[in-house]
């Protein structure tokens, strides 16, 4: 797809302004980076950084039935969600691959907003539409609401003047407020390991809010991000990205996300095969590596221990921040444990790794504690 022919968020010609270095993300043109993916990456660990993710789906679904709805679509327990609180889910297949990730977040009693994967938007949409019942109703509001993310340890200190208080805001709670004299929907969830906000306003407003929050944050090292730096961050935090690390090929007990799968929760999509997996045991498992700085391991390098291919690397890049260059591998399930040697491919040659604990770092990210509904 040439970049004439992708889709641009509302924020594109401020990307450009800035320098951004746009290149195709899923469809859409996107900032890999403005200054140096290096910096951006040190901002969001030590200050604060700024993303534009509003190439990201947002669905709101309502009526009586929603909650039943998303109930027999996802994975988690949507029913135990509080109003003002958000949970994060796989939506799965009948075999159990999962068809994406996503965030619930849970307005009122009968209605509720999902932000998919970019990438997945189209077929997600149609998916939940093919499942809506008659007493449910499906909006897609991508094209009304931009989402910003600011995210790093000095994010709620460096909200611009004229936005509402925070302090009260839980680990993946929300409420409605103002961010720059600007309505928005302020949710404490983001997608780099650290404290943060994901904003949700007007598509209208966003160049607004978006000036606002860099002008003021400036001298306190506040930076606009690419995809670059939430790609490293993320990986750091050991969050999965859709595409590399899971697809409909893998269940979430493979990936590593089987706290996400209530099955005691009664029918949902896929539920009789992912209790299967549950009682017999995945067949592969997602590991952590660490290699030498100059050996970034690749997406779809091999992984091998004792000469023999044990697995493939699913996400890997050099970590600016820790000095090292760090992986997420899926391999034969027992194969390796945390403190093990193996080998990865590096531009044809096989370069040393160690298998260790996820996540690779734990930054200022509030400790997620699920509400109980209310």
């Amino acid at each position: 797809m040439t970049l004439s022919a992708l889709k641009r968020t509302p924020l594109y010609d401020r990307h450009v302004a800035l320098g951004g270095r746009m290149v195709d993300f899923g469809g859409w043109e996107m900032p890999q980076q403005y200054t140096s993916i290096r910096d951006e990456h040190l901002a969001v660990r030590k200050s604060a950084g700024l993303f534009d993710v509003s190439h990201m789906g947002r669905f709101e679904f309502g009526g009586e039935g929603a909650e039943d709805h998303l109930q027999r679509l996802l994975t988690n327990e949507v029913a135990a969600l509080a109003p003002g609180h958000a949970i994060y889910s796989l939506m799965c297949n009948e075999k159990g691959g999962i068809l994406d990730d996503l965030v619930v977040y849970r307005e009122a009693k009968d209605r509720f907003l999902v932000v998919v994967n970019a990438a997945n938007r189209d077929q997600d949409a149609a998916w939940m539409r093919s499942h809506l019942p008659p007493n449910a109703t499906f909006d897609d509001r991508s094209s009304e609401l931009c989402l910003l993310a600011l995210q790093g340890p000095h994010a709620s200190e460096l909200l611009p003047d004229g936005s509402s208080d925070t302090e009260d805001i839980p680990y993946f709670g929300f409420h409605p407020g103002q961010v720059a004299g600007t309505r928005a929907l302020i949710s404490r969830t983001g997608y780099t390991g650290e404290d943060g906000f994901e904003l949700f306003v007007d598509s209208a407003s966003a160049i607004h809010v978006w000036d606002a929050i860099l002008d003021h944050g400036k001298s306190a090292g506040v930076l606009p991000c690419g995809l670059g730096a939430r790609d490293a961050t993320r990986l750091e935090a050991a969050l999965r990205l859709y595409g590399n690390d899971m697809d409909d090929t893998v269940n979430p007990y493979e990936a590593g996300l089987g706290w996400t799968v209530k099955l005691g929760k009664g029918e949902f999509v896929g539920r009789e095969a992912l209790d299967q997996v549950k009682a017999e045991g995945p067949r592969r498992t997602l590991i952590g590596l660490k290699t030498a700085p100059g050996d970034i391991p690749r997406h779809g390098a091999a992984v091998m221990a004792a000469g023999k291919r044990t697995g493939t690397v699913t996400s890997g890049t050099h970590s600016f921040f820790l000095g090292h260059p760090i992986a997420l591998a899926m391999v034969e399930a027992a194969s390796f444990r945390v403190g093990d040697k193996a080998a990865v491919e590096v531009r044809g040659r096989e370069a040393a790794a160690e298998v260790v604990k996820l996540p690779f770092y734990r930054g200022s990210a509030r400790s997620a504690v699920a509400p109980a509904k209310s």
